[in-house]
């Protein structure tokens, strides 16, 4: 049973920071399904400046992987800026340029990471080798029954995404940014009225989106995968939109969302471990979650309540 909740809480917690990133984006206005194609390339810059940096600092230096998070970060804002431009600045169908921008992610990472490899290393390898987060208890806390396992073989990107997680909530309830923000999504004509600007503050609040979800993704590639490849593309960038909207676009409720999703996940594989199943069998217990989302989509969807103006292109003319 440790076992569930420690691996859960390590799926979910980058999960979360991917899913609070498309609340900033989607509190603004701006619909995102892009989140998937953020993830994959912030994590290829966070990849590639490690690639680059681990030969010089040491394969295992901890140093990289938080020069590689930061990275991750930079990467992924300035990819969202293609959404940000589309969307924002030309009035683009929002749904169309996440699918785009996704699909982009795929090609210009594989291209690049080839590339890199050939050029570095004389082969064209589709991927980077990482390694992992070191592991660590929570003196006290991991000795707990039950809940002390959430605090036993934690990544040190966990509470990294916990602090991100209390300054996201803090910005976007207690700053005029965040009330900018926040309005834009419902009356962005009001807030045009107001005197404030609307373009900059959506086209920043996708900028943020970028820059969390590309932290969710290196955070996988150095958890998960242990490596940046093709594979990084794997639905979690959905996963987190289902997860934003099953909270209501909310960063505390949506936190639990993704802790449920994660432990539906280690819970499923545990389970096919424990049943002594081919570990072919394990890719099928892995769908759990996205079955959830499905059931849950059926069951929940009417009590949602997106912003009022999400999808919707600003005009001013129309004020």
């Amino acid at each position: 049973m440790d076992k569930v909740f420690i691996d859960g809480l390590s799926f979910a917690a980058p999960l979360y920071v991917m899913a609070m990133g498309c609340i900033f984006s989607q509190k603004s206005g701006v619909d995102n399904l892009a989140i998937e194609g953020f993830q994959g390339f912030g994590a290829f810059i966070g990849a590639l400046v490690a690639f680059i940096l681990m030969p010089i600092m040491g394969n295992g230096s901890q140093a990289v992987i938080y020069i590689a998070m930061l990275s991750a970060f930079i990467g992924g804002s300035i990819y969202a800026c293609i959404h940000g431009v589309l969307c924002v600045k030309f009035r683009a169908n929002q749904v169309i340029s996440g699918v785009v921008v996704n699909i982009l992610a795929v090609a210009l990472t594989t291209f690049f990471t080839s590339a890199v490899n050939k050029a570095m290393l004389g082969q064209s390898s589709n991927k980077f080798i990482l390694g992992i987060f070191e592991r660590f208890d929570v003196p006290g806390l991991s000795q707990i029954p039950i809940i002390g396992a959430f605090f036993r073989s934690m990544y040190p990107f966990e509470w990294i995404i916990f602090v991100i997680a209390i300054v996201a909530w803090y910005v976007m309830y207690k700053t005029r940014f965040g009330m900018h923000l926040r309005a834009c999504g419902e009356n962005p004509q009001a807030v045009d009225a107001a005197g404030g600007n609307v373009t900059r503050t959506r086209f920043l609040s996708v900028m943020i989106s970028g820059g969390l979800s590309g932290v969710g993704g290196i955070c996988y590639a150095y958890s998960i995968s242990a490596n940046f490849s093709p594979s990084i593309y794997m639905g979690f960038g959905y996963l987190a939109i289902a997860a934003m909207i099953f909270g209501n676009w909310n960063i505390l409720p949506t936190a639990a969302v993704c802790l449920f999703f994660g432990l539906a996940k280690s819970g499923g594989y545990q389970l096919c471990l424990n049943m002594g199943l081919p570990s072919n069998y394990s890719d099928l217990f892995m769908m759990i979650p996205y079955i959830l989302t499905l059931l849950l989509l059926a069951f929940f969807s009417k009590k949602n309540h997106p912003p009022a103006a999400i999808g919707e292109p600003f005009d001013q003319s129309k004020r």
